[in-house]
């Protein structure tokens, strides 16, 4: 196999195995309903053989950036069903990731007058709102009954998310957000059933996948996660600990037959991730992190070596939407421009060109 053949995960069909990573780029307004011009960039990308979506909030206490598309209302169902279109219209295959920011959101973005984690444990640092830098705050720790409200919020948004006609889901379990702290023994200190060993911290991870895969289908669903990544204070610094919580997740989550899981590592082809992989009976994605630019040799050489299915790309693509026609050729990229990552408007967003303009 090699990076540019065909792959099915479960119910979804990639054309070849470079995924577009999910990519924070705030661009859907203070409603976060996403227009014409985000449906434009997602479509100029559909070439790749599979376009993972911004995070989106599957709920109010869920928001955790101004300018971030939200799944929650009759609005945003429409314009993601734009996006949708769009991108089926191009040839793409296209799935959302949910993502519950957790206590990295704020309460100025949340609009709920809190937020909410497993535990009441603060990230120690600084926030981005609409209003400026905010301290984090200390989050409300969810009770029993709140976490079957964000289960449910989260089946919800997936409910939308396929009737807006996207393809599938990706549950967002990765980078210190909601269901990441839940994994980590230093953002749940819960001693209920949620906390307090790895089988427990893992559980309502489980539980909100098995919900969502009975409400779309499991060949609909992904997971991503980030073992090791220790980010936004969901820190995983004992690899005996780290390896039995990915490992009960895993065991957890594999009877539910979920299409892939895609795993943010500094090291996609090393033991951890390959053990893991051992656990997993749908497809595997790989994505090396933040810390490099993926390039087309490290992307060709994970799938070759079969230590992947398919390989996650982030800079070069919003860089390069025509990315595939670029490394079958051999050609030269663009280079992205950082400074409009996280910028409203076209500029370092869809004016990128493709090869020949």
């Amino acid at each position: 196999m090699d990076l540019f053949s065909p792959i099915d995960l479960g119910d979804l069909h990639l054309a070849n195995r470079v995924v577009m990573a999910p990519l924070t780029r705030v661009r859907s307004g203070a409603a976060g309903v996403p227009g014409p011009l985000v449906a434009e960039h997602y479509a100029q990308r559909a070439s790749v053989g599979m376009i993972v979506t911004e995070g989106v909030y599957p709920g109010a206490d869920a928001r955790g950036y101004f300018g971030q598309p939200g799944i929650v209302d009759d609005a945003q169902e429409a314009g993601w069903r734009g996006v949708a279109d769009a991108v089926h219209a191009a040839g793409g295959t296209i799935v959302m990731q949910l993502m519950h920011a957790g206590r990295v959101a704020h309460p100025d973005l949340t609009g709920t007058g809190r937020t909410i984690a497993p535990s009441a444990v603060a990230i120690d640092g600084d926030v981005h709102t609409q209003h400026g830098r905010r301290r984090h705050v200390v989050p409300h720790a969810l009770t029993e009954a709140e976490l079957a409200e964000v289960r449910d919020e989260h089946v919800a948004a997936a409910r939308r998310a396929v009737r807006a006609g996207l393809d599938g889901v990706e549950l967002h379990a990765a980078n210190g957000y909601l269901l990441h702290q839940f994994l980590s023994p230093a953002s749940n200190v819960r001693t209920d059933a949620f906390g307090g060993s790895p089988e427990a911290r893992a559980r309502f991870v489980i539980e909100v996948a098995r919900a969502v895969a009975a409400e779309v289908g499991p060949g609909r669903v992904g997971m991503r996660i980030s073992p090791a990544h220790g980010i936004q204070d969901v820190l995983e610094t004992d690899p005996a600990e780290t390896r039995a919580t990915y490992l009960a997740l895993l065991d957890g989550l594999r009877p539910l037959g979920l299409a892939y899981l895609s795993v943010v590592h500094e090291d996609p082809a090393g033991p951890l991730v390959q053990e893991l992989r051992t656990h997993v009976d749908g497809g595997l994605v790989v994505n090396s992190g933040f810390g490099r630019q993926t390039d087309r040799a490290e992307a060709a050489a994970l799938v070759e070596r079969a230590h992947a299915d398919a390989v996650a790309v982030g800079r070069a693509v919003i860089a390069n939407p025509d990315l595939v026609d670029r490394w079958r050729r051999d050609a030269p990229e663009n280079a992205p421009r950082p400074e409009h990552f996280y910028t409203d408007g076209a500029e370092g967003y869809t004016d990128y060109p493709r090869l020949g303009a």
